[in-house]
Parts: C-alpha cells; structure tokens; sequence
C-alpha cells in the first residue's frame, strides 16, 4: 500500500508530494518467524503495562543485531507528562544495556478488542528516527493487536518525513 500526501506552498503555490509504502497482513502467520515472535514478545510485555488511567496498554520489544530482545510497556503516572510510551521504554532500554547494537526491528502492540494498531506517537517517532539516522540503518516497524491486521513499515522516515535530527544542531 502506498500512502501520499500533498502540500501546498503559499509562496509559490508549488505542489509537493511524498509517498511511503507499508504492508499489511490479514494474520500474524504470515510474518516471518523472526517478526512473529518478537510481536510475541511484546505480547507478554503487555502484563507489564500501568496503565490505570487510559486503560489502554501498550507494549514494544525491540531485536537487536546481536540477538537480543528488549521489551518495554506504557508507564502512566496521574502527573500525566510524566510517563512514558511502551517504545521509547523498550528502545531506551535496549541502547542502554547494548549502546553498540543496531536496532533490527520493533514491534508494537495493543490489547485492542477492536483489531486495532496503535502507532507511535510525535515523540516517539522523533526518538526513533533519530536511531535510524544514528545508526545509518533504517529497521522494521511492525504495527499490531491480537485480532487484528498487522502493518509493517520498512523505516520510520514515512511516518515523519520532516523530522528534527542532530544534523540540524548547530555546533
């Protein structure tokens, strides 16, 4: 699928686009193995979330390039900017314990009755970006919840193609 969007500029009325493509899965099995048990890991993290205000817990495990698995669940606090998202605890972890270790993949799920996916939000699409570029690697970003559909995206720079990177930091 092919997802694009337009823009328009009001200097010179120039028409932009961008375009990024995605999959889409009616079922679980047709990952691969590799992605369906870390989307099984991240499953399990789901018991881990505190979630008490939203009742909406999320969970992400992210592979590593040396095999590892790192799994995160959303922290809520009744100060509510204080917590934080099940990806950027799974991601922070995982760089933390294995700062040399290229992300190869992350999975994020839902406990939706619905089906639905939940994707990251501003934030943690701006940290994982910014992983991306440090890494010089894009990886998989599998979206998903139990009865559902699952997306898988092959980088996160169509998920936020303006993004802020320490590139444009004036050193």
């Amino acid at each position: 699928m092919v997802y694009k969007a337009y823009f328009r500029n009001p200097h010179d009325l120039k028409q932009e686009q961008f375009s990024f493509e995605y999959q889409v899965y009616d079922a679980l099995t047709d990952l691969k193995a590799e992605s369906r048990s870390l989307f099984a890991s991240a499953m399990e993290a789901l018991k881990t979330s505190y979630s008490p205000y939203s009742n909406y817990p999320v969970a992400a495990a992210v592979l590593l390039d040396n095999g590892e698995v790192i799994t995160g669940s959303n922290q809520e606090n009744a100060a509510y900017p204080s917590g934080l998202c099940a990806e950027r605890i799974a991601v922070f972890a995982a760089k933390s314990r294995y700062p040399e270790a290229k992300i190869e993949q992350l999975a994020i799920v839902v406990a939706s009755d619905d089906g639905g996916v939940v994707a990251p939000c501003g934030a943690c699409r701006q940290v994982l970006i910014e992983y991306e570029i440090l890494q010089n690697k894009p990886f998989l970003l599998i979206l998903g919840s139990p009865k559902g559909k699952t997306y898988t995206f092959s980088g996160l720079r169509g998920l936020l193609p303006f993004s802020f990177g320490p590139e444009k930091l004036k050193k």
